[in-house]
């Protein structure tokens, strides 16, 4: 097992490494600069910034010297935040949006497993019909569409619940919801079939035979192997949650890193982009790797080499 956690540990490095080059020369192809405002600088004051950021070098040597600070565990200057670094920018926003994002996911992955499950034992009634219906609904609408028709009808309609902000219990259930629900859509969908084909398995049948009460053979014969794949789809569904918030903090006014992110993109504040994309992509290798590491423990067949 140790084996197996170093090598993907160290199999993640090339990982980012190509993600930290796409995004750093992609952004640096896209028009404009992080000093490009409607109110044009003297040439002087532009060419004095650009040597301050060392942004009047080569391509190459730029990227070279990003990757020296990264191994120093240096993010870099925001060009949009002056005074502030990028790793002092993302220290502040991290914890509101993993709040939301580890919300958004202990809300969908059991809600979304009860309805799969429910589904699947019903299946061909109402009740599998119902749950198949608003599968297909949740995952047809991504959170940016369903952040602004939650706060329409709780928000604006009902005033149920705040239209943004994070200072209160109330204001964090739209923006939960709105991150919640595509991945109920998906997990039960996942869910409904994992548990029909496990059902129909012979060992089921075999249990059922024995006289076990139908209780004890869902949760002990049935439910650990219908898991699996719902188990498998976490490392996707955290990739999912963490940048879809990117957009949703964004409509909801959340103090998080999706605020950063968004304003940095359309400033071309490099650093800032960069160090948001290299967090993300960091915590989405990891929830990979606690997966992987899960799916072996819960089910013995698999072996780590």
């Amino acid at each position: 097992m140790f084996t197996y956690a170093l090598k993907r540990l160290i199999t993640s490095v090339p990982t980012l490494l190509v993600l930290i080059a796409l995004t750093f020369f992609m952004m640096r192809a896209a028009p404009g600069g992080p000093f490009d405002r409607e109110r044009a600088l003297p040439p002087e004051i532009e060419r004095a910034l650009q040597a301050a950021y060392h942004l009047d070098e080569p391509l190459w040597q730029q990227f070279a010297r990003y990757l020296g600070g990264l191994l120093r565990g240096d993010l870099g200057p925001s060009f949009q935040y002056p005074g502030f670094s990028v790793s002092e920018l993302i220290a502040q926003g991290a914890p509101v949006s993993l709040t939301l994002g580890l919300l958004a996911l202990l809300f969908a992955v059991p809600l979304g497993s009860m309805l799969g499950i429910l589904a699947a034992l019903k299946q061909h009634r109402a009740a599998d019909y119902a749950v198949t219906t608003l599968a297909l609904g949740g995952m047809a609408l991504p959170s940016f569409v369903l952040a602004p028709l939650l706060i329409l009808a709780f928000a604006v309609n009902l005033g149920w619940l705040p239209a943004g902000g994070w200072s209160s219990l109330g204001s964090i259930v739209l923006p939960v919801l709105a991150l919640a629900l595509p991945q109920i859509a998906y997990v039960a969908r996942l869910m409904r079939g994992s548990m029909i084909e496990v059902l129909h398995q012979a060992y089921i049948r075999a249990a059922r035979a024995k006289g076990l009460p139908e209780r004890l053979v869902l949760l002990r014969h049935a439910l650990p192997a219908a898991l699996m794949p719902v188990l498998s789809y976490l490392g996707p569904a955290a990739a999912g949650v963490m940048t879809g918030s990117v957009v949703v903090e964004q409509i909801f006014g959340i103090p998080g890193i999706g605020r950063y992110f968004v304003q940095a993109a359309l400033n071309r504040d490099y650093t800032l982009v960069l160090g948001v994309v290299i967090f993300y992509g960091a915590l989405i290798v990891l929830f990979n790797f606690l997966v992987d590491l899960l799916y072996g423990l819960l089910d013995p067949r698999v072996q780590h080499v």
